[in-house]
């Protein structure tokens, strides 16, 4: 019976309509806003579609007034008349993978990196990136332009310095997808918007794996209508996208999440070195994580990179120690305690000064561990 059932219109009906919350990324919804005269493009075959769900267009205020939707950037592989011009600056860990998606889903891609003779930007070039004289060329050459720098600093410099963005900005749009502080966001979409571009802040939340997959969530903030047309492209880096407000608003999240996670990290290190001088198994103590309420990847993961002392980088412990500096930072602000992270933050000086700097945040454990055998 249960097989008839499933057979029947009803039931087939039904098993075709699941809530949008529960669709996978191959089943997306058009969005309720469109341009119009604007044409509908078929849905292209590739992993994933570029046209996305009501519910990641919806406006983060209800109040917020919502701009139209524009021009639709192909999110998977493209023909000659979908193909859009990108820039992307900063060919790190993450940004070499972000740009190596926008390349492989047939966009053109202008790349360019304040040390351009890098193993990343040379993989780059050889599928089919062109190198941009300056940061100010790959704007002005491009329809949008991301970035993804290491630090306030770099973001500050590729922005206001010689051929930086600022020079090449005028009539643009600009994302930058690094991580900084609330301060430095709200610096740089000024200028921008000084010089007659449009900016967005979009910090993402993942390491390498989910940036060379294309599944970072990604937390943005700033103009909507640029939110709105570069959102297919933030679709072929990420699983993920949120508009949160106004520029801050995804600073202050990704701080927020990577604070936690900090946190996280650190008391996972002490209790697995604790385990070990306590004559425990360290296997069985993620056995026993996993089996119960405290499972979650970033456990699975991390823990057996503490267990056998092996760090390759995919998020470098400098970058994780900068980041729980400014959310401490933006809890001064606030007048908000953080005990917790401030004592995780000291965990994380304490690897540095070890010289971790370059190895992946999981080498936190070191300075916790008694020193290998």
């Amino acid at each position: 019976w249960s097989m008839l059932a499933l057979s029947s219109p009803a039931a087939l009906q039904g098993r075709g309509s699941r809530p949008a919350a529960h669709r996978s990324r191959h089943q997306r919804t058009p969005p309720p806003r469109a341009r119009p005269g604007a044409g509908t493009r078929a849905a292209s075959p590739a992993r994933r579609a570029s046209t996305p769900p009501a519910s990641r267009t919806a406006p983060y205020r209800a109040s917020r007034p919502v701009a139209a939707a524009a021009p639709s950037l192909a999110a998977s592989s493209t023909t000659p008349e979908d193909k859009m011009k990108f820039g992307y600056i900063g060919m790190g860990i993450m940004g070499s993978a972000m740009a190596k998606n926008l390349l492989s889903a047939g966009h053109q891609v202008a790349i360019w990196n304040r040390t351009p003779d890098t193993a990343n930007c040379q993989e780059l070039l050889e599928a089919g990136a062109t190198m941009a004289e300056s940061a100010a060329a790959a704007v002005a050459q491009s329809d949008v332009c991301f970035a993804c720098l290491s630090d306030p600093a770099a973001a500050l410099a590729v922005v206001f310095g010689a051929g930086g963005v600022l020079e090449g900005v005028a009539g643009k749009d600009y994302v930058d997808m690094s991580t900084v502080d609330e301060a430095t966001s709200q610096r740089i979409a000024e200028a921008v918007a000084a010089k007659g571009g449009r900016f967005l802040e979009a910090p993402v939340s993942g390491s390498k794996k989910p940036a060379i997959d294309g599944t970072l969530i990604i937390l943005a903030a700033g103009d909507r209508a640029l939110y709105d047309k570069a959102l297919p492209a933030l679709d072929i880096m990420g699983k993920k996208s949120l508009f949160l407000g106004d520029v801050g608003s995804g600073a202050r999240m990704k701080l927020v999440v990577n604070m936690i996670m900090g946190s996280m990290v650190t008391a996972f290190s002490e209790g697995l070195s604790l385990a070990g001088k306590a004559g425990l198994s360290q296997e069985q103590v993620l056995e026993v994580l996993d089996l119960g309420a405290m499972a979650n990847g970033l456990f699975k993961l991390k823990g057996p990179q503490m267990m056998r002392r092996s760090f390759p980088p995919a998020f470098p412990l400098k970058h994780q120690q900068k980041d729980m500096r400014l959310a401490l930072a933006l809890g001064d602000d606030l007048a908000q305690p953080l005990p917790v992270a401030a004592a995780a933050n000291e965990t994380f000086k304490k690897a540095r000064e070890m010289g971790f700097d370059d190895a992946d945040m999981a080498a936190v454990y070191n300075a916790v561990a008694s020193p290998p055998p």
